[in-house]
């Protein structure tokens, strides 16, 4: 047994070096329990090993731990509240990257269903869904955008995705083609220097998300650039096991990023790279650098940031953001902090930018049981519900009209739930202006 969450270990992907780091973790967790409360894989482990008198967690079978495995959507809510995690106690844990390390090895033995291999092939081939998605944009949307008709019970059969799940739409100008119409020029003296990463969420979906940025931040004069040849981060590969196909979208972006960063630098500017998706900023943070260990992965790491953290970051640091607000601005909202912006760790950024209009901020640090890709697939919509039934509980115990959410994939499990249709920050700080939504 070894305890590693290096990707380039000799003996990362031995299933029998796995077993046994498994068998540590489980037992470990069985005995402190802290993190009953995060999700059912939590659960499903404790009564796996409750019921041997000896509660020797290694007698459980490679079938029970495999079903631990499939449970966990990688939400890293244990992690953030673990007090053994590496570097703060001896015993090292860190579930969600075990959970990663057991979904990588089941993927190099190629155990995998048919139907999971499609799924995975379905969510992970994002740039090509999506480039086809805005060509065909008005139709797709008018066959998949009502959850439980036939065309979705059809699709869900044939991919894996939940005929119930709110999918985002799919825009008819990308992002992208968006963004090099424009021809505003820079500022004369730019607060900042964003690059952004606009995440396949908005490139192809959401693009409303990036045109708000974009704006607000030639509103508060930082120069915004957005280097061509970026792709999805990867995320659904790597949450699939499939780090072979997650290293080389990576290897793709950083190259595109870290050539924008020197360049950047060459001219006499301090850049930042902006994500305004949390799973994505998570990943180009923490991910790249443990799955692509080069120097070009570490300086991509090293110069991103979430959009509102970047954006308080202008606003303490570099002379503040225009705090006049001429449009509408609710007196209260509620807040919904993902888990992949807490799992980083930066504090509640996005609920300070809102409270510079002058509203007041209920927030709700609930899970919605999306987690990147996991609460899509049909088989886990059901566990998925469950997991989210105290963000949604707590909306509607706020009350507010407006509800505001960092992650469009979450921003989608709330609408199901609670029929309100939550705005990113940006989107909320631009209607504040009195910016109007292009949308």
């Amino acid at each position: 047994m070894t305890i590693t969450y290096d990707p380039f270990h000799p003996k990362y992907l031995d299933e029998g070096d796995l077993r046994g780091e498994m068998n540590r973790v489980f037992d470990l967790g069985h005995g402190c329990r802290l993190c009953f409360k995060y999700c059912s894989a939590f659960p499903t482990l404790f009564d796996d090993i409750d019921r041997f008198d000896d509660q020797d967690a290694a007698r459980m079978t490679p079938a029970e731990q495999d079903q631990v495995v499939s449970e966990c959507n990688n939400c890293k809510l244990c992690y953030i509240n673990c007090p053994y995690i590496p570097g703060q106690s001896e015993w090292a844990l860190d579930f969600p990257r075990l959970m990663l390390r057991a979904e990588q090895v089941f993927h190099a033995k190629g155990e995998k269903s048919v139907k999971d291999k499609v799924t995975d092939q379905a969510l992970g081939r994002v740039d090509l869904t999506g480039r086809l998605g805005s060509l065909a944009a008005p139709v797709a949307n008018k066959v998949l955008g009502t959850p439980g008709s036939g065309p979705r019970k059809l699709m869900e059969k044939v991919t894996g995705i939940s005929a119930e799940r709110i999918l985002p739409p799919q825009a008819k100008q990308r992002f992208s083609s968006w963004f090099r119409k424009r021809a505003t020029p820079p500022p004369a003296k730019p607060k900042g220097n964003a690059i952004l990463f606009p995440t396949c969420q908005v490139e192809y979906s959401n693009t409303d998300i990036g045109k708000d940025l974009v704006k607000v931040c030639e509103r508060n004069d930082i120069a915004c650039s957005l280097p061509p040849g970026q792709q999805c981060c990867g995320a659904p590969f790597l949450h699939q096991g499939n780090v072979e196909q997650f290293r080389k979208q990576g290897e793709a972006n950083v190259k595109v990023l870290t050539k924008a960063i020197r360049e950047a630098k060459a001219r006499g500017e301090d850049p930042t790279i902006i994500v305004p998706q949390p799973t994505c900023g998570y990943v180009l943070k923490f991910d790249y650098p443990d799955y692509l260990p080069t120097e070009d992965a570490k300086l991509v790491a090293s110069h991103t940031m979430d959009a509102a953290e970047y954006l308080m970051k202008v606003h303490k640091e570099a002379g503040g953001l225009d705090t006049t607000f001429t449009g509408d601005v609710p007196a209260q909202v509620t807040y919904h902090a993902p888990c992949h912006l807490r799992a980083q760790n930066v504090g509640l950024k996005s609920r300070d930018l809102l409270k510079l209009t002058g509203t007041k901020a209920t927030v709700i640090a609930e899970c919605s049981g999306i987690d990147g890709t996991w609460g899509l697939r049909a088989e886990n919509f059901d566990a998925a519900r469950a997991m989210g039934k105290k963000l949604f509980a707590g909306i509607e115990k706020a009350g507010n009209e407006t509800v505001v959410g960092d992650c469009s994939l979450a921003n989608g499990g709330i609408e199901l739930e609670t029929g309100k249709a939550p705005q990113h920050p940006v989107q909320f700080l631009a209607r504040a202006y009195g910016i109007e939504d292009e949308a």
